[in-house]
């Protein structure tokens, strides 16, 4: 391992950590900004032209806010439960290819952190990581209320990571690989998953808005019934990395969605564009569509939320195990069915 190997990827793991962080803090924006416009008002519009410094306003308000401690004997699990809450969110992207490559000083450069063969296991196995920083949070807490909320978190995230991976294994039969770099790079043109798969997509959407604690399954920081959820007694930055941390899932479960299912960097015409643009030209444009597609998924998580009431909790849990997850298994089951059938045809010639 040279030392230009090394700076590529530190270089390319600040940048992916920048864009993350930005992506997160600009998402607080676009939530008010698009809960403005539905509900027919301004939204934030006083710091900055058009509030676009609204989110520096927000982190500076956290850093600077009084830092207190609930009376708790778990001090320390305090502090852990959002750090790892916010390392568990930020960890996921060093999977995720972000283009093709770029041909730079003389080298090709891959637009991914590390491209490991089992890169979806190792996204599941860090986002069911991220269940102890909120059950650590609520459970330090020394309140009631938060407990509650913890509780509701961990028990809705790893019920619906059950459809979620199941889900999954009918796209991996269909594709043959846990590799997200092969994934997209299967889908060239318009060789989408989601046309091959729309129940599977259907199925991780829904799972996703539960993993992320959005609405319609937000029920973890149902106010009328846990004030805050499991977030009550946090203050300052430390209640800022839960929130951080909620919006940079929001963005890494777009990212997701758009690779697996809506061919992430790929474009119609990608091949003609790099025959004829160059390879740099035309990969940028992949970045752009890729970040396109992330945006439009974005907006429909914010779009739903200002929309669709919350669940309740036993509507939730009903949902996660009594319909999804038996949709999962018929979803395998015809996936399986189709593939034997296929391959009983080419064996025969047909």
């Amino acid at each position: 391992m040279n030392s230009a190997f090394i700076i590529e990827k530190s270089v390319l793991i600040v940048v992916v950590f920048a864009i993350t962080m930005l992506m997160a803090m600009y998402s607080t924006l676009a939530e008010r900004k698009i809960a403005a416009w539905l509900q027919d008002r301004i939204g934030p519009n006083r710091a900055g032209k058009g509030g676009i410094l609204q989110p520096l306003a927000d982190g500076l308000k956290l850093f600077s806010k009084e830092e207190f401690f609930p009376n708790t004997p778990n001090r320390i699990l305090f502090i852990v439960g959002p750090a790892i809450a916010m390392s568990t969110a930020l960890m996921t992207s060093a999977v995720i290819p972000w283009g093709d490559k770029l041909h730079l000083f003389g080298k090709d450069i891959i637009l991914q952190a590390t491209d490991v063969d089992v890169s979806l296991l190792y996204i599941f196995g860090v986002v069911s990581v991220g269940v102890y920083g909120i059950m650590i949070g609520g459970w330090a807490s020394n309140n009631k209320f938060s407990l509650m909320g913890a509780v509701r978190a961990a028990s809705q995230m790893v019920s619906y990571e059950v459809a979620m991976g199941l889900s999954m294994i009918a796209l991996l039969m269909m594709t043959g690989t846990l590799s997200l770099k092969e994934i997209s790079m299967q889908q060239s043109g318009l060789h989408w998953n989601v046309f091959y798969q729309p129940l599977s997509f259907l199925i991780f959407l829904i799972c996703a808005f539960a993993e992320t604690n959005r609405t319609p399954f937000d029920l973890a920081e149902c106010e009328s019934e846990l004030i805050g959820g499991y977030h009550t007694e946090y203050s300052s930055m430390k209640m800022g990395f839960y929130l951080f941390a909620e919006y940079a899932n929001m963005f890494i479960s777009a990212t997701i969605l758009a690779v697996l299912f809506f061919g992430g960097y790929n474009y119609p015409g990608m091949e003609w564009a790099v025959t004829h643009w160059g390879v740099n030209l035309a990969n940028i444009l992949g970045i752009v569509v890729l970040f396109a597609k992330i945006c439009g998924f974005i907006f429909f998580y914010m779009w739903v939320r200002w929309t669709i009431p919350r669940f309740r909790y036993d509507q939730l849990m009903h949902l996660g195990w009594r319909i999804l997850i038996p949709l999962s298994i018929a979803n395998i089951v015809i996936t399986g069915i189709v593939l034997l059938r296929h391959e009983i045809a080419t064996y025969l010639g047909f």
